[in-house]
């Protein structure tokens, strides 16, 4: 049976642990520069949410999202950030069981979030969760 609780700042290290999992997944280790410290600091943070996904205690997954505005629409919203699953867990149901404890945080709030091009078998996952996928170019940009 898997068990669903918010994470708290005692669990920085798990969550930078399930982080790195993801980065890894998809061949982005490198791209991971949070540290345990800083984890347990956001987790502070009333708008910042991590759900750790559990079986037998073990930790097999995650979904995180931020609470924004939609300055068009005035409407709050949660920004997926990240949702992700132990390969061991992949098909058993946990992304989906991860995504309803989201939908119930939001409270009738939409969720946004951003999914490769690439990864067609999240597209799929999605899809059969009834949401609707729209094309988009992500910017990033630095400054100096």
């Amino acid at each position: 049976m898997i068990a669903i609780r918010r994470a708290t700042p005692d669990d920085a290290s798990t969550v930078h642990d399930l982080i790195r999992g993801l980065a890894e997944h998809h061949d982005q280790a490198w791209a991971v520069t949070v540290s345990v410290a800083d984890l347990k600091r956001m987790l502070t943070r009333p708008e910042i949410t991590y759900l750790i996904a559990e079986r037998d205690g073990r930790a097999v997954g995650y979904v995180s999202w931020l609470q924004r505005i939609g300055l068009w629409s005035g409407q709050d919203y949660l920004a997926l950030d990240d949702l992700y699953v132990t390969g061991t867990e992949r098909g058993e149901g946990v992304g989906e069981q991860l995504m309803r404890a989201a939908a119930d945080a939001a409270d009738g709030r939409p969720i946004r979030w951003e999914v490769a091009e690439s990864n067609v078998a999240a597209q799929r996952f999605y899809e059969r969760l009834g949401a609707t996928l729209v094309s988009k170019k992500i910017g990033r940009w630095q400054p100096k």
